[in-house]
């Protein structure tokens, strides 16, 4: 015969057993937990390298590549500065020499019948004092001389060197060869070196010094 007791205490036992959890269950919720921490972890560390990449993207977008693109335009306007620089320099060397050439000629060489024509464009070549000298010069000495000696000169240029050259002034040194006739009597040839100073005026080369070397 079962007494109150005993089916109380079977029914507390009962109980126990129905809500006291097993070590297999435990173990399940601990790798639940764990496997949540670890998903979590690696959702994480995925969302900090996606903000890596954006950060690396917005770097080179905003940062590295205009940059460069500003470096490789600057570095295109020196190479264009320098190689348009060297160009603008070479050509001043080129015409200064050949308009010192033309202006020897055209300084040093006159005839008698014409003197006065010959030095007047002659004149025209040149620029600042020594325009003013040289025009004093012909009109005091030169063309009154050629006029009554019937002097003629015909000069020629055999060389010619450029010294230095800019974009508005220039120095050519000369090898002039000038013959000089005075009346019937017989042609004297002497060559000068002259060292001719040309400053570009308007647009044009004109000779503002003429100094035998």
């Amino acid at each position: 015969m079962t007494t109150l007791r005993e089916e109380t205490e079977t029914v507390v036992d009962t109980d126990a057993e129905d809500t006291e959890p097993t070590v297999e269950d435990e173990t399940t919720q601990e790798e639940s937990e764990s496997a949540d921490v670890d998903e979590a972890a690696d959702d994480e560390a995925d969302s900090a390298r996606e903000r890596r990449r954006i950060n690396w993207s917005r770097v080179l977008a905003f940062g590295v590549l205009p940059g460069l693109a500003l470096l490789l335009a600057l570095a295109s306007g020196y190479f264009t500065w320098v190689n348009g620089s060297a160009d603008d320099t070479a050509l001043a060397r080129t015409e200064s020499v050949r308009v010192a050439g033309e202006d020897a000629v055209a300084l040093l060489s006159y005839k008698p019948d014409s003197v006065d024509k010959d030095l007047g464009a002659a004149r025209e070549r040149l620029t600042g004092d020594f325009k003013d000298e040289y025009t004093t010069l012909t009109r005091e000495v030169v063309i009154p001389g050629a006029k009554e000696k019937h002097i003629s000169a015909v000069a020629k240029v055999n060389a010619a060197a450029s010294v230095s050259a800019t974009a508005n002034h220039a120095v050519v040194l000369l090898f002039v060869n000038q013959t000089v006739t005075i009346g019937e009597g017989a042609p004297t040839d002497t060559q000068p070196v002259v060292r001719v100073t040309l400053d570009k005026v308007k647009g044009r080369w004109l000779v503002s010094r003429f100094d035998p070397v």
